[in-house]
């Protein structure tokens, strides 16, 4: 899998833009901090710590490192700033989803 990830930064920092979908493939969504963004199917990694998380599981499963495309934010404070910190959604153990026409099984 050879895919670009847009590197986005601003005078104090960067994140990449990742999808969830990835980040749960590869087995780290539970692993990136809330220093991090998301917003809709994207996560948006922290430049600190983040990163390099994911650059690793990557290298680990496809044998290289991603690639990156530099976008530097045009006004002085990048937007993702503004967008909500990261977190996935943690459902109780004993959560069962309704759905019609499922008999539960006991």
């Amino acid at each position: 899998m050879q895919k670009k990830f847009d590197l986005i930064s601003d005078p104090g920092h960067a994140w990449i833009k990742v999808p969830m979908q990835l980040l749960f493939d590869l087995g780290i969504a539970d692993r990136i901090s809330r220093y991090s963004y998301r917003l809709g199917r994207f996560a948006y990694l922290e430049e600190d710590c983040d990163l390099s998380v994911f650059f690793d599981a990557y290298r680990d499963r496809f044998g290289f490192d991603p690639a990156i495309r530099e976008r530097v934010a045009r006004e002085r404070r990048s937007r993702v700033r503004g967008y909500r910190p990261y977190e996935i959604l943690k459902l109780p153990e004993n959560f069962r989803p309704y759905i019609p026409g499922l008999v539960a099984m006991h």
